[in-house]
C-alpha cells in the first residue's frame, strides 16, 4: 500500500493562499453556512466551457438554492447561465456544441429545457421546454446525434405505455395522481417488501425510461409497464443509462429479481431504439450488481462498475469491459484490489481512467485497453485529497475533475496525463498495491484551480492540516488513523479529544469534506479530532472491508480502541481522560457497542444507530444488508445460544447492564435504514437505568440531518453535550 503519511498535507495546503495563522480564526457553523456548495459539472465538446451547479444555503430562511453558472475554462470571471433560474439542475451539452439541455421547474413541474448556445461567447438564448410530461422528468441525457433525449420520469406501471402515437397514457398517469391527492384517506395497502425506502414511502410508481425527440417532443416509453424501478434506486444518483456513439442502443441498469428488497443483482441491458418493438437485452454475467455503463468513444466497447456477490452491497467494484463485437467480457483490473469509484473512457478509447479511494485519499489512475498498463497519475499534489467527475477533454490529456479535501470543499480543477506516472505491473510481476511504491517515485504535475467558489472565506479560517499514523491491531494488520490538531495549536496544552467512528460499516475516513460530520468544525472549539479507519474500512483491500461482515463488535471494535491507544501513544497532547466517542449508522452502533464494553470515555453522541439487531431486520427496507451483516435471518438461530446468533451476539442491547457512560442519542423519524424505534429504545433504556441521557429527535430529517437550521441545533447540540462532559 501507499503508506502516503497525510502529514504532508500540512506542506502542501492546496488551494488556500498563503496567510499567516495569527491572522486566521477558527471555523463556526455558520461559516460553513456561507461556504458554496459545488455540484454537477459539464464540460463542452469544444473543451472550452464550463458549466456547473453551486448550491448556497440561507440559514435564517432555511433554505438551500441551487443556480447554474458557465466558465470558461482557459480563465475568466464565472457567470450566472442566462436562460437559467434558481432551482435549475442537470445541465449538458449537445455534441455539436450548439444547444444545451437542463432541468427546470419553472412553470411547476420539473421539466426538460433546451436553449441555444454559442460556442464562441458562451452565450445562451432561446430557452424552450421539450417536455410536458404529469409525472415530470430527471436524469436527462443527449444522444449523441443531438435529435433525441433519454429521461426518467416515475409513473404507474399499469397505466397505458406513453407512445408517440398514443399519450393517453400520460392522461392516465395525471388523473391517478389527481385522485390521490384529493382523497382524503391516506391509507396504503403492501403486498411487497420496499415498501418504503430511506426517507420515503414508494408508494405505486416506478421509475421508467423515455426517449424524446427532439423536434417533435414525441415521447416513447422504453420500459413500458415494468413494475420495477428502471434504473434502481442510487445513493451517488444519475440515471444509471448511456447511449452509444451512434445513438442506435441504450445500456441500462434492472434489477429482475423478484423481491429487490433482499437484492442487489442489478443487471446491465441493451435496448434497440431503432426498433420499438425490440426487448432489452443482458449483458453482464456477474451475480453481484452492475452499475454505470459507459460506451467507449469508437462504439466498439461498452464498460462498467461490477460486483461479484449476489447480496453483498460492499462487494469488490471492478472495472467490466464488454466487447460488443465479439459480446464477450473481461475484467480490466483483474488483480487491484480497490474499488473502481467512477471512471470515463479517453477520446480515443484506448485508455479508461478510474477513480479509486486509497489509504484516506482518492487520486486518478488509467488502465490501458491496448497493453493492460496500470498507471497512477501522482501526484498533481494529487495525493492529497479526494477527485470526482471526471471529464476529458478533446486533446485526449486535460483532465478536468472536482476535487476536495478536509481543508476544502470541492472545486473544479484541471491537469494533464502527459503518459507518464508510475506504471503498476501487476499483471507481469503480480505486484500488489502494497508494494506498487517500489516501481517508480511519483511524477511532480501542475494542478490548475478553475473555480474559486470558497477562495475569500476559506482564506480567512484556520483549517489545521490532517496528519496520518499507522499502527498494528493484535491480530498484526496494519491499519491507518488520521488526527485534526485544534486551531491556534499549543503544543504545552493538553487537549480533550472527540473520537469520530464512521459509518458504512463500509466506508472510510480521508482527506474529504463534509458538511454533515466536519472534522474541522469539530476541532474547532478546541478538540483535537481522532478518526480511526478499523475492519470494514475502504481504501485498504477488500478483505479489509469484509472484515466486519458477522463480526461486527468483535475485530472492528478492537481496532478502533488499539488505534485510539496508538493515537494517544504518539501524540503527547492528547489528554486521555478527557475523550468523547461519537458515531452515525454503523458508528452509531458502534457508539452503542462502546457504551457497554469500556468506560474510557467521558461521554458518547449515538446518531442513528443500531441498538437491537432482532428489531432492526424487522423495521429496515434494504433486507439485504442485515440478511448479509448478520449471516441470515433472525429466525435461523432460534434455540441456539447467544454466542451462535449474531443478532444477539453483536447486539448493545444484551449489554445494556454495563451502561454508565453519559450518552446523547441522536434519531429521525424519517430514517427508514435505521428506524427512529432504536433510537428510542437506546433512549429509554438509559432513562431506566438512570444513566445522564438526552435525546435529540428530528421529525423532519431521515438517515442525514440535511436542513440548515436543524444542522445547525444538531452541531450545537452535539457540541454542547461533549463540552459539558470534557471541559
Amino acid at each position: 500500500m501507499l503508506a502516503l503519511s497525510l502529514a504532508l498535507v500540512s506542506a502542501a495546503a492546496p488551494f488556500i493562499s498563503a496567510q499567516t495563522a495569527a491572522t486566521k480564526r477558527p471555523m463556526t457553523f455558520e461559516d460553513m453556512m456561507q461556504m458554496k456548495r459545488l455540484g454537477e459539472t459539464a464540460v463542452s465538446p469544444d473543451g472550452k466551457w464550463l458549466a456547473y451547479s453551486v448550491t448556497s444555503v440561507n440559514l435564517d430562511q432555511n433554505t438551500k438554492t441551487a443556480e447554474l453558472w458557465l466558465q470558461a475554462i482557459a480563465g475568466g470571471e464565472p457567470q450566472k447561465l442566462a436562460v437559467a433560474q434558481a432551482g435549475d439542475s442537470g445541465v449538458q451539452f449537445s455534441s455539436d456544441g450548439k444547444r444545451i439541455l437542463f432541468l427546470s421547474s419553472r412553470d411547476g413541474s420539473q421539466q426538460v429545457w433546451l436553449a441555444d448556445f454559442d460556442p464562441a461567447t458562451g452565450a445562451t438564448s432561446n430557452p424552450k421546454k421539450l417536455t410536458t410530461i404529469s409525472t415530470e422528468a430527471d436524469n436527462a441525457l443527449w444522444s449523441p446525434d443531438g435529435k433525441s433525449i433519454v429521461f426518467t420520469s416515475a409513473v404507474y406501471p399499469d397505466c397505458p405505455a406513453i407512445t408517440p402515437a398514443d399519450a393517453s397514457g400520460d392522461k392516465c398517469n395525471a388523473e391517478r395522481d389527481a385522485t390521490a391527492a384529493a382523497s382524503k384517506v391516506k391509507a396504503q395497502i403492501f403486498t411487497h417488501l420496499l415498501y418504503r425506502h430511506w426517507d420515503h414511502y414508494t408508494g405505486d410508481k416506478r421509475s421508467h425510461l423515455f426517449l424524446a425527440t427532439v423536434d417533435t417532443g414525441a415521447l416513447r416509453d422504453l420500459t413500458p409497464n415494468d413494475p420495477r424501478d428502471v434504473p434502481p434506486f442510487s445513493l451517488g444518483g444519475g440515471g444509471g443509462f448511456a447511449i452509444s456513439p451512434d445513438s442506435k442502443e441504450l445500456a441500462f441498469t434492472e434489477n429482475l429479481d423478484e423481491e429487490p428488497a433482499i437484492s442487489t443483482s442489478a443487471s446491465i441491458f441493451t435496448l434497440d431504439l431503432t426498433n420499438p418493438a425490440a426487448k432489452p437485452v443482458k449483458v453482464s454475467t456477474s451475480k453481484g450488481g452492475n452499475f454505470n455503463p459507459a460506451y467507449s468513444p469508437d462504439g466498439k466497447y461498452l464498460a462498467w462498475r461490477s460486483q461479484e456477490r449476489a447480496g453483498y452491497e460492499s462487494d469488490k467494484f471492478r472495472l467490466m469491459v464488454y466487447d460488443r463485437a465479439t459480446k464477450t467480457t473481461k475484467n480490466l483490473l483483474p488483480n487491484f484490489d480497490r474499488w473502481v469509484d467512477e471512471f470515463i473512457w479517453s477520446q480515443d478509447s484506448t485508455r479508461v481512467y478510474i477513480v479509486a479511494a486509497t489509504t484516506g485519499y482518492a487520486p486518478v489512475y488509467y488502465v490501458s485497453i491496448i497493453n493492460d498498463d496500470f498507471v497512477r497519475l501522482d501526484t498533481f499534489n494529487q495525493g492529497l485529497g479526494e477527485y470526482s467527475d471526471l471529464h476529458l477533454l478533446p486533446d485526449n490529456k486535460t483532465i478536468i475533475a472536482t476535487r476536495m479535501s478536509v481543508r476544502q470543499p470541492s472545486e473544479v480543477v484541471k491537469f494533464v496525463d502527459d503518459q507518464t506516472g508510475v506504471i503498476i505491473d501487476y499483471n507481469m510481476n503480480k505486484k500488489t498495491l502494497q508494494s506498487f511504491r517500489d516501481l517508480g517515485a511519483p511524477l511532480e504535475k501542475t494542478t490548475i484551480p478553475i473555480t474559486h467558489v470558497n477562495d475569500t472565506l476559506l482564506v480567512q479560517l484556520d483549517l489545521p492540516a490532517m496528519e496520518s499514523f499507522w499502527f498494528t491491531a493484535a491480530d498484526k494488520t496494519k491499519l491507518q488513523g488520521f488526527l485534526i490538531r485544534p486551531p491556534a495549536f499549543d503544543p504545552a496544552k493538553k487537549y480533550p479529544v472527540k473520537f469520530l467512528i464512521h459509518g458504512g460499516p463500509q466506508g472510510a475516513w480521508g482527506d474529504a469534506w463534509s458538511f454533515r460530520w466536519n472534522a474541522e468544525l469539530f476541532a474547532a472549539n478546541g478538540y483535537v479530532v481522532v478518526m480511526v479507519n478499523p475492519r470494514g474500512s475502504t481504501g485498504y483491500g477488500q478483505a479489509i472491508v469484509d472484515g466486519v461482515n458477522g463480526d461486527w463488535g468483535g475485530k472492528p471494535f478492537s481496532d478502533l480502541m488499539e488505534g485510539l491507544d496508538a493515537a494517544e501513544r504518539k501524540f503527547s497532547f492528547i489528554d486521555k481522560n478527557r475523550e468523547a466517542a461519537l458515531g452515525a449508522s454503523y458508528g452509531g452502533f458502534m457508539a452503542n457497542w462502546v457504551l457497554g464494553h469500556t468506560d474510557r470515555f467521558k461521554c458518547i453522541v449515538s446518531h442513528d444507530g443500531m441498538f437491537n439487531p432482532e428489531s432492526a431486520y424487522g423495521s429496515t427496507e434494504e433486507m439485504w444488508f442485515n440478511e448479509w451483516e448478520f449471516k441470515g435471518h433472525p429466525w435461523d438461530y432460534y434455540g441456539k445460544p447467544d454466542a451462535e446468533n449474531p443478532f444477539r451476539k453483536w447486539s448493545p442491547m444484551m449489554s445494556a447492564k454495563n451502561f454508565k457512560t453519559p450518552t446523547l442519542v441522536i434519531h429521525g423519524q424519517l430514517d427508514y435504514r435505521l428506524d427512529v424505534s432504536e433510537g428510542f429504545q437506546l433512549f429509554d433504556t438509559l432513562q431506566r437505568l438512570k444513566v445522564p441521557s438526552k435525546m435529540l429527535y428530528f421529525p423532519d430529517e431521515g438517515h442525514w440531518v440535511l436542513k440548515p437550521q436543524n444542522s445547525r441545533l444538531w452541531y450545537k447540540t452535539v457540541n454542547d453535550w461533549v463540552d459539558q462532559w470534557t471541559k
